[in-house]
Parts: structure tokens; sequence; C-alpha cells
């Protein structure tokens, strides 16, 4: 197994350049869907232990929009994209083409809309991956959860225990061309072992 910490910057910067297309991808992709110019800052990468996650985060005590999706195809895993609650009502007025404040609840429209965006923003970050490593990606259907963010990563780690200790997180913050407060996200992918691997070897020999 190749120690993530021994990689060189040149090759972590292969994997910002993913991380920076797939950000690109999920932006285009939400303008199109809400009908006005968003664009993304600079995703801040990061390869960590799991347990080191919920510090990174800041966020343990906060109530967080979780959309949960299963990566299938030549690498497997699971990825969850963290929005805090603000963010999340936020983006959900968005694509709902609501006023901006007017929602205060994750109502059926609101977690339907919020699903459909961990759907788009997910699926643009794997087929970045994809593309890098050349290979097929598919993206199961999203679940949404709901709840303290320490509770909805406290699942993830228990579904991602032991050999499973590593994950890729991409901080993304979406900006708004009509000068909207900014919608802060993370993107986490939690790679089965064998897709660790494959991601960073491609990534040493990039």
């Amino acid at each position: 197994m190749i120690d993530p910490r021994n990689l060189q910057e040149i090759q972590l910067d292969a994997l910002r350049e993913v991380a920076n297309m797939g950000a690109g991808h999920a932006a285009t992709a939400l303008s199109q869907m809400t009908g006005g110019r968003i664009m993304v800052g600079v995703p801040q990468l990061q390869i960590v232990p799991l347990e080191d996650v919920p510090e990174m985060l800041a966020l343990p005590e906060e109530v967080v929009a979780a959309v949960m999706m299963h990566m299938l195809g030549d690498l497997t895993g699971r990825t969850l994209l963290i929005f805090p609650r603000d963010a999340a009502l936020r983006l959900a007025e968005r694509l709902l083409h609501r006023p901006a404040g007017s929602s205060h609840m994750f109502g059926e429209l609101e977690q339907s809309a919020i699903k459909e965006a961990g759907n788009i923003i997910g699926s643009a970050y794997m087929n970045a991956l994809a593309d890098f490593m050349g290979m097929m990606l598919l993206p199961s259907v999203p679940s949404l959860v709901i709840d303290l963010c320490a509770a909805v990563l406290i699942t993830a780690h228990t579904n991602f225990s032991g050999d499973r200790d590593l994950a890729f997180s991409i901080e993304t913050q979406f900006l708004m061309a009509d000068g909207d407060k900014a919608i802060d996200g993370h993107f986490l992918l939690f790679p089965d072992m064998a897709a660790l691997e494959k991601i960073l070897q491609a990534i040493r020999l990039a």
C-alpha cells in the first residue's frame, strides 16, 4: 500500500486538478438548473484518516444535510456530500426558484432538490475521477440524511471501519454571480481498499 503522506506535491497537484474539473462541471450543471450563473472557488483537497474528518469539518454539533451515494464500476466505495443546514436550504431555494430566505425547513420539495444537487455534484466529481483513471465509474441513487454532523460521520465510520480508513476530502465553495452568500460544502470520497490502491498508484504515475 502506498502511504499518501509520502506523495510529492506534483502528485497531489494531479489530484487537485481532478477536483478542479469536478467542481467546474458541477458549477456548470447547477447554473443550468437554476438559470443563474454559479461559479466555484478553488477546491481545497485533503487526504485524511477517517477519524480526523469531524475535527476537519468543525461542525460536530451542527445540523447538516448529507447526500450519500455508492460509487460503482471499476472503482468502488461511497461518497458523502455534506452541506451545513443553512447552506443546504439556500441551495434548495436556488434550485426551486424561490426567494432567498423563504425556506426554513426540509420539506419534501427541499429534500428532493438537495438530493438532486448531491447527485449532480457527486456525479461531476466521479466523472472527473473516471476520466483521470481511464475507468468507468457509476453513481448509485442518492440518499439524504439530515442530522447532526457527528451522527452522520459516526454512521460513515461504522460503514468504513478497518481497512477503509482514509477519506479524500474536497472543500468546495459555490459562488453566486448575483452577490448572494456563497454555498459551502464538503465532498468526501471513501474508497474501498482496492480502489484506494488504484487511485494512489495512478497519482504516483501522474
